[in-house]
């Protein structure tokens, strides 16, 4: 029989997360981390969670201080 080993999920109640495993907003401890983004400060900041997750990527993709380019080189 093997071993089960349940990891509790962290997160405190008040605390909002997108679980992106089941497309939903959750509050306080659910889902596994692994399976949140998060903690929001409130539901409705959790619900936006993937659309500001790609407006972040894009800013850091931008970002000339997390770039290898060279400065003026083209975009691969």
């Amino acid at each position: 029989m093997p071993l089960g080993f349940h990891r509790k999920p962290t997160g405190k109640p008040g605390e909002w997360f997108y679980c992106i495993k089941h497309a939903k907003v959750e509050e306080g401890p659910e889902c596994p981390a692994k399976d949140r983004l998060g903690p929001y400060a409130s539901r409705e900041e959790a619900a936006h969670a993937l659309a500001l997750a790609d407006e972040r990527n894009r800013e850091w993709r931008n970002d000339p201080n997390w770039s290898d380019r060279p400065a003026g080189g083209d975009p691969q």
